[in-house]
This record gives structure tokens, sequence and C-alpha cells, in this order.
């Protein structure tokens, strides 16, 4: 497995992380025995880095990892790194109704993380959107005061604009920006992604395959549930889905050319985007996950990788990332 180092001050993980989001939230019901054993496979394979969220079913997910962890050998649970966020309020049905990013919200949602992971540090804390009513001075103060008392070793950011970044950066030393990028997701590249390798910020890329849209796997027909967060986005949506697909079949083409599959193709592209950038796959089973690492043997040439951008140009997708109530709380959309 491939190394990579988040960031001037980060730590050095696998060159390509899980997400595990899926296995508790926002994509209709998981198997939570094939859950454990794909993040135990993936740690067997080398992969260290494992992200979640303290909001992804509400705990779930969080309980999920430490599960996985306390059962994993010894050797893999000690390489593996959990990246947390946090800061998302939620109601008993489910319902997001705003961050919190607050000093002591910030501590209270590390403690509770901590219980649930069964684990006394986080190894990368982030607040998962920027809290418009606290400087995010105060939220990342926090988080520092977090690692000087030892529970957490890196601080984190998530969906922030540049000058965020920078208000960040100036207060402590930043490891890693989260946020979307992929061959259909490129608006970080005028400002944001030259921000964060002017301060020495790496990046963990989620939505590589834009939640499954340009997997290959994705089919016009295919239904979806109501607790399935693609049911709501734009992208996937009556009047974008057949546009978008005809994307992917221009992937798909050229995949088919080079002998791999569409979702390798779109991974290996954005593994080719900088030694400074660790994608995530949100991988929910085995044979998805497989097929993901398998990422990590395509290499791209300079005339591939213009080809690929010729024929997905940024602008090219139909639909923006998120329905619009959730675009107003993205700072790096601002």
């Amino acid at each position: 497995m491939p190394l990579r180092r988040l960031g001037a001050t980060g730590p050095e993980v696998s060159a390509l992380g899980l997400g595990c989001m899926g296995m508790s939230a926002l994509y209709g019901e998981a198997d939570r025995a094939e859950s454990l054993a794909t993040i135990h496979a993936a740690l067997d394979a080398g992969v260290t880095l494992l992200d979640t969220g303290d909001f992804y079913g509400m705990g779930h997910n969080e309980l999920l990892i430490g599960e996985a962890l306390r059962t994993a050998p010894a050797g893999a649970r000690e390489r593996a790194l959990v990246s947390v966020k946090f800061g998302a309020l939620r109601t008993p049905e489910g319902a997001f109704v705003g961050y919190d990013g607050r000093p002591a919200a910030v501590k209270s949602f590390a403690a509770y993380s901590l219980q649930r992971l069964g684990t006394d540090h986080i190894d990368i804390y982030r607040i998962a959107r920027a809290d418009p009513d606290v400087p995010i001075e105060e939220t990342v103060g926090a988080i520092a005061e977090l690692v000087e008392s030892g529970h957490v070793r890196h601080i984190g950011l998530s969906e922030l604009g540049a000058d965020t970044i920078r208000r960040a950066a100036a207060t402590a030393p930043i490891a890693d920006l989260q946020i979307e990028y992929s061959l259909v997701s490129r608006g970080i590249e005028p400002e944001i992604l030259p921000t964060v390798r002017e301060l020495g910020i790496g990046v963990t890329a989620y939505g590589v395959l834009s939640r499954g849209l340009i997997s290959g796997h994705w089919t016009p027909d295919r239904r979806l549930s109501p607790t399935d967060f693609r049911a709501m986005s734009p992208r996937f949506s009556p009047e974008n889905i057949q546009h978008n697909l005809g994307l992917v079949e221009i992937l798909r083409e050229m995949a088919d050319d080079k002998g791999v599959t569409v979702a390798q193709l779109a991974i290996a592209w954005v593994l080719a985007q900088g030694e400074d950038i660790v994608p995530l796959v949100g991988a929910r089973t085995r044979q998805r996950l497989d097929e993901s690492l398998a990422a990590l043997g395509v290499s791209l040439d300079a005339d591939e990788l213009a080809a690929l951008g010729k024929a997905l140009p940024p602008g090219s997708i139909a639909g923006e990332r998120y329905p619009a109530a959730q675009m107003a709380h993205l700072d790096s959309e601002k």
C-alpha cells in the first residue's frame, strides 16, 4: 500500500482511505456484517485511514468503527487512523438543523466520539461545516486545546473556502481539508486547491465517484429508498440523470480501452492530481472495495489525463452537488 502525507504537519496515511458513511446513513439500508468485513478487509489490505462523522447514523458509524477496530488484528488496529467530523445538529427524526462550532460544544462532541470509538484519542478532528455564528478561529482553537490535552492528534477542515482556510491555518496547524473532488466536481481547482498547497495543507477527497454516479454501476432505472440521499440529489434527478449517465458512457469507452473499470479510471484520475491528495472511497462491500483498491495500480500518463479533462471538462455535469438548502451551508461554495 503506497502512503501519502496529509500536509506538512499531518500524519502519513494510505494513499486511499475508506469513507464509512454509507455503512450507517444516507445510502439506504446497509449490511452490518458485510460492513464490518469490509472495514477488516480494508485494514488487511493496508488501508490506514477510516473516515466518519459523529452524525452518521447518529453515532452508529462510530460504534461500528469501534467494533471493527476492537475485533481487528492488533497490528492493523494500531496502524489505523480515524478521521471524525462533528458539529451537525439533528432531530430525533434525522433531519439536519444546523451546525454548532462553539468551543464548549466542540469538546462535548469529542467526548461522545471518544466513548463510541472506544479510544483515548481521535487522529483527525474537524467540523463538518463551518458554523456561521461562530468564527472559525474559535472552533479551530477549541480543537487545538484538545490536541494539547492529548484527545486529538491533528486538526482538519471540511468544505471551507480559501479565505476561511487562511484564517483557520493562522490559528493552528492544519493537516488537511476534506472536500468533494472528482472528475465531475472540480470546483476546488481555481482557488481552494492552490490555497491549501500554498499553506502546506493536504486534501482528503470525498465523492470521488460522485456518490456512485460515475462508478459505472449506476443504471437509469435504479429505484432509491426514501432514506437514500441520492433520491434528493440534483445530479440523480430525472431531468439530469440521463445527461450524466451519458458522461459515464464516455468514461466507459476510455476505461475499456485501458482495460480497467469506470470506477478505477475515476479514482486513478483523482490519485493523479497530486501526492498531497488522498481519495476516500465509500465502498460498502468487499467486492466494491477490491475494485477501488485496484485503482492504485492504474497509471495515467499526460495524454490520458488530458483526454479525460477534455472529455469531461469542468461544468459538464448537470446538477449541483447538494440540494439548494445544503449548498447554502457550504463555505466552499461562497
